[in-house]
């Protein structure tokens, strides 16, 4: 990929996972699982199929709560918390299956990403219909955000398109653009590239750093491309079987043995 990290700041430690585990029946998806994830870096988290990486993003927005461990975020520790509150507090994801609103344009589908920074008269029922006042200003700020989204990530010409009618690699795009007209403070990718040729990958490539960049916003992605995970991500994490198995810079763990056997198959030069 063309993609390089740069050197930037990073900041403090923002999320923290302590001993996280989470089983479904007699299924252990996550044991013991800790690490933490400073703020302005990309982290990545890979691992075989099944390794826990997508729980693990769960748990992180709340939508799995761990049966033992905790999630601290912005030094408030919690063990169970709803999407909708981690979303209050400035957690963002797109997912690994595109989960958009088909029959809806571009604009209309990155506008819902706002609903949370919505005051409740702009909410309202009755004041949205009378459409005067904070109600018309509040919902031009949020449009304008909405189309500064759009700019960012070069999607003006399908603004009205119904995103059904989109390829998949711009529904990738879409979903990601949504995300961030929440504004998020910390932002999960789940498999971003998936599906994606590699043109389509190198410009999700460059959104994800210039959102780093731009925006400083954390970020936290589960990839499977091993080429877009060392060249963009600060750390990377490696799950197998739902454990942690090595946690280093992405050259250390091109070099690591463990990982090498239990994941990659062979060293990367």
């Amino acid at each position: 990929m063309a993609a390089v990290v740069e050197s930037r700041p990073i900041g403090d430690v923002v999320l923290k996972a302590d001993e996280v585990t989470v089983t479904f029946g007699a299924v252990k998806a996550l044991t013991g699982v800790s690490f933490d994830v400073k703020e302005r870096e990309i982290l990545a988290i890979i691992g075989p199929n099944g390794a826990g990486k997508t729980t693990m993003l769960n748990v992180i927005n709340g939508f799995y709560h761990p049966d033992t461990g905790s999630i601290t975020f912005k030094g408030q520790t919690r063990k169970r918390m709803r999407p909708h509150v981690a979303a209050a507090q400035g957690i963002a994801r797109t997912f690994q299956n595109v989960a958009l609103f088909k029959g809806m344009s571009t604009l209309d589908n990155i506008m819902t990403g706002r609903n949370l920074k919505m005051s409740r008269w702009a909410t309202n029922v009755i004041s949205s219909a009378i459409y005067y006042g904070p109600t018309q200003k509040e919902e031009i700020a949020h449009r304008e955000r909405a189309e500064h989204v759009i700019d960012f990530l070069e999607i003006q010409s399908i603004r009205k398109t119904p995103v059904g009618r989109l390829p998949y690699g711009l529904q990738k795009r879409v979903e990601l653009g949504r995300a961030l007209a929440a504004e998020p403070d910390l932002l999960l990718l789940d498999e971003p590239m998936a599906g994606m040729n590699l043109e389509e990958k190198q410009d999700m490539c460059r959104f994800v750093l210039e959102v780093n960049d731009e925006f400083g916003t954390t970020i936290t992605l589960i990839e499977h491309d091993m080429g877009v995970v060392m060249d963009i991500s600060d750390r990377v994490v490696v799950l197998d079987y739902g454990k942690k198995i090595a946690e280093g810079t992405p050259d250390e763990i091109k070099t690591n043995q463990t990982v090498i056997d239990a994941y990659l198959g062979v060293a990367h030069e």
